[in-house]
């Protein structure tokens, strides 16, 4: 694995490490209140437009601060690392998103089941559907640790967007395939976002299944049963959905399945810039090299990188994913995305624009050589070499 690039700057011997993004941690369970914000803003300004505040939020407010503020390429040091991912603190920076989550939602609701204008309710729906999609790489986080707590807040942070099975293909399907052909969430040179959607989402449905099938046959369960981790998941998002209908009328179920689509249409547009065009390579013996730094999209946008929990670190979390976001480093070797990930998934919806900032890096990554990426098409790589892009 290859070592870390950026350390700390040199300090006192005396003077132990900190870490000065400490307590911005906290400004990202500003996302679950956006809802709250939401309805805020309309009231004080009466402008029925900033009941699509979430949006604003995520994709001009968040650009605009990751531009202002900028990078930061800072590791903690080796000696600093086991006390960071010792503090709890860290921890319920990520606990406290779920209660507020789930705040937010019923609050909708209440909105919802109170008479707003379609337009409005729709508004609201996607300041939803940004929690929700927040909450999935919150649940992203705390799916891969050992401690059956954050493994079950986790699946209760998915319940909401109604993609329970993520906790299952992510962890074991994902993890094993990255930046292969056969993994339905890395995305391929030349393949657009619009295509990729109905493949990653079925695809991992499949992968989910097959998957859980396969773990309750070893253990000689049956696979329709209350073991079966997929059923469970999908049972909880039916259950939730039902509750909040008896309690606020059916007038929020479509509302409901819009907010669920929206958190799912921004996981996998992040899953879609994460591993773009990138190709592990097959070893002699058939299987593919060990994923290393080079096979994830990574950026040090310091705004985005605290509102995802240190998600764009992507390189690190793939070669430990055990590792908690606070400890998460940058390497040298990790191929830049220009902008964060904010930037970036709006790009990915403008398929041209997309192609054309993108597909430049990939080539340039790969030293002009597109036979070595991850192709949609291996018939199109005359095409796309040909552009002679430059990043």
């Amino acid at each position: 694995m290859t070592a870390p690039s950026t350390t700390p700057p040199a300090s006192p011997a005396d003077t132990p490490w900190r870490d000065r993004k400490r307590y911005a941690w906290l400004l990202g369970l500003a996302v679950p209140t956006l809802p709250f914000q939401a309805a805020a803003l309309v009231a004080v300004s009466d402008w029925q437009v900033l009941w699509w505040w979430g949006p604003f939020f995520a994709f001009v407010i968040i650009p605009l601060l990751d531009a202002l503020i900028g990078p930061d390429q800072e590791n903690p040091p080796d000696e600093a690392i086991g006390m960071l991912e010792q503090d709890r603190y860290y921890r319920w920076c990520t606990y406290l998103y779920l209660p507020l989550q789930y705040a937010g939602l019923v609050y909708a609701c209440m909105l919802w089941s109170d008479g707003m204008s379609v337009a409005d309710a729709l508004g609201l729906a996607a300041t939803v559907g940004v929690v929700a999609g927040v909450a999935i790489n919150t649940a992203h986080e705390l799916g891969h640790k050992r401690e059956t707590v954050e493994r079950r807040l986790a699946r209760l942070a998915l319940a909401q967007s109604a993609y329970g099975h993520f906790y299952v293909e992510h962890n074991h399907g994902h993890h094993i395939r990255v930046a292969t052909p056969e993994d339905p969430a890395s995305s391929r040179l030349g393949e657009s976002l619009w295509a990729f959607l109905p493949r990653t989402v079925a695809g991992s449905v499949r992968s989910a299944w097959r998957l859980e099938t396969r773990r309750l046959d070893r253990r000689r369960h049956r696979v329709w049963s209350h073991r079966n981790d997929v059923l469970t998941a999908w049972a909880l998002t039916v259950l939730m959905f039902a509750t909040l209908a008896a309690a606020f009328g059916t007038v929020v179920l479509p509302y409901l399945v819009v907010q669920a689509a929206c958190g799912v249409l921004l996981l996998e547009t992040v899953n879609y810039l994460e591993h773009y065009g990138l190709l592990r390579e097959r070893r002699p013996d058939g299987r593919y090299e060990r994923v290393a730094p080079r096979h994830s999209w990574n950026s040090n946008n310091t705004t985005s990188n605290i509102f995802l929990y240190q998600l764009q670190r992507h390189s690190d979390h793939h070669a430990n994913p055990l590792r908690r976001y606070q400890t998460l480093r940058h390497f040298d070797e990790a191929p830049q995305l220009p902008s964060g990930y904010a930037s970036m998934i709006v790009l990915a919806w403008v398929t041209p624009l997309w192609r054309r900032v993108m597909d430049a890096r990939v080539l340039a990554h790969y030293d002009g050589d597109v036979q070595r990426a991850n192709l949609h098409h291996r018939g199109s790589s005359r095409r796309i070499a040909s552009k002679r892009l430059t990043p």
